[in-house]
């Protein structure tokens, strides 16, 4: 199953437009392209759409969380996890999508939610809920997938393996001491496979095997 993790609070009032949702999202979007999230405000999207302080407030409690959910509308269709191919490659497809995604303007809006959730414990509890749970159910899933069919040992303990693939990818976003790039694209999930002995496919290229250069962000 390919859950959506976005979880937004129920609506209050009249049901939702979904028109002026989006609208509302791809507003914040097109902010962050020149603000950051610290700097962007809720008076300052309303105004930017074209519509009342109220309406936002019926759909989002916090500038905080229409920011993650704006990044999840265009993040989570960019980086999906395929269910027609093996799982290793789903994985490892996965997985070079999010450091595309990564290296331009989605990488840039969650590193700095994650850097003002470090101050704010309800923009930390709105990321894990809206965002990280919904995206560790799916990934765990074809992790578990990729266990049950023999690909890896049956005894590797999947929530590691989990914090284990990814922390490479955010620990360049945060830290920035090195590239998120196609060299790393390529190179990152095919050592995954190597260290756990994955029997290796078109997805997970060996090192000196190029994938050509990631697609320039849109």
């Amino acid at each position: 199953m390919n859950a959506n993790p976005i979880a937004g609070a129920k609506p209050r009032g009249r049901p939702r437009n979904r028109t002026v949702r989006r609208n509302i999202l791809e507003t914040t979007l097109r902010l962050l392209k020149s603000e950051t999230v610290k700097s962007i405000s809720i008076e300052g999207i309303a105004k930017a759409s074209g519509v009342s302080k109220a309406t936002i407030y019926r759909w989002w409690n916090s500038k905080g969380a229409i920011v993650i959910d704006a990044f999840i509308e265009q993040h989570i269709v960019r980086t999906p996890m395929r269910r027609d191919i093996p799982p290793g490659e789903a994985l490892a497809e996965h997985m070079r999508a999010l450091i595309e995604q990564y290296s331009g303007l989605g990488g840039r809006i969650v590193a700095q939610i994650v850097a003002e959730a470090q101050f704010d414990p309800t923009l930390a509890q709105e990321l894990r809920e809206r965002f990280l749970y919904g995206r560790q159910a799916v990934v765990r899933e074809i992790v578990e997938e990729w266990r049950r069919s023999g690909g890896i040992d049956p005894s590797v303990n999947v929530e590691v393996l989990m914090d284990a693939l990814y922390a490479p990818i955010y620990m360049r976003l945060l830290l920035g001491h090195a590239p998120l790039n196609a060299d790393f694209a390529r190179d990152l999930p095919a050592s995954i496979f190597s260290w756990l002995g994955a029997a290796r496919s078109d997805a997970a290229r060996a090192p000196n095997e190029s994938p050509g250069p990631l697609p320039r962000q849109r």
